[in-house]
């Protein structure tokens, strides 16, 4: 089919040394084919007597799918810049940047797995009272805003990836990659959490893509009404 079509994307902010940058993953390919999974809310503890079909959560959701990486078509298609950079490594800076994807927000810096480390050695050559008083860091998860078209813009968190790495170059860079995704869309309550430059992106993007499957939904009322209508016998 001719045309250029739009392309998917995951897009994250990466702590850098002088401000976060967007690490936008546009799909080289769209996949084919895509899983888009729900699962019931969890029901409601309300004791004898109450309402069995209660619940106290929302639907959960997630996607899941296999994107191609390939060489070839970087060279091809890149600019000079990007064609130099899929000489010298391959598609390795786009196997990394998914991979990164999976790592705590600031894993590698004082404040992260460095820090939580230095926090639970520093605890066992200590007193007991010592390990109590150290706070290990929180770490969290990076924030992915997961873009399917104007209709489909969410917040994900990365929950699987598998790489399979099927071609290589004289050095043992991939040239060809397939990598499968799993992406569970947050709540709203995990949305109240996230900080950092997505946060307020991350709260809109949900708003605005519940509120237009609400209207999607609406608008497909006159196809009810329309079959409905058509059932009657007169």
């Amino acid at each position: 089919m001719g045309g250029k079509f739009i392309k998917g994307a995951l897009i994250e902010f990466m702590p850098t040394f002088l401000i976060p940058l967007p690490n936008v993953i546009i799909f080289q390919f769209n996949p084919e084919t895509m899983s888009h999974r729900w699962t019931q809310p969890e029901a409601a503890n309300t004791g004898p007597g109450g309402n069995p079909l209660a619940v106290k959560s929302l639907p959960g959701e997630s996607f899941s799918f296999t994107i191609s990486m390939d060489k070839t078509d970087m060279v091809a298609d890149g600019s000079p810049v990007a064609q130099g950079i899929a000489e010298a490594t391959g598609i390795y800076t786009r196997l990394a940047a998914l991979e990164m994807l999976q790592y705590p927000t600031g894993a590698f810096d004082g404040g992260g797995l460095v820090g939580a480390v230095s926090a639970a050695a520093g605890a066992l050559g200590g007193s007991a009272s010592t390990a109590a008083d150290r706070n290990v860091p929180q770490m969290q998860v990076p924030t992915v805003l997961f873009v399917w078209g104007p209709g489909r813009i969410v917040p994900v968190r990365v929950t699987g990836l598998t790489i399979t790495e099927k071609l290589y170059d004289a050095i043992l860079n991939p040239i060809y990659a397939e990598a499968n995704l799993e992406l569970r869309v947050l709540t709203p309550d995990e949305l109240q959490a996230v900080t950092g430059p997505l946060a307020d992106v991350a709260k809109v993007a949900y708003t605005y893509s519940q509120g237009l499957r609400q209207v999607l939904a609406v608008a497909n009322l006159a196809n009810a009404v329309e079959s409905i209508i058509g059932m009657l016998p007169i």
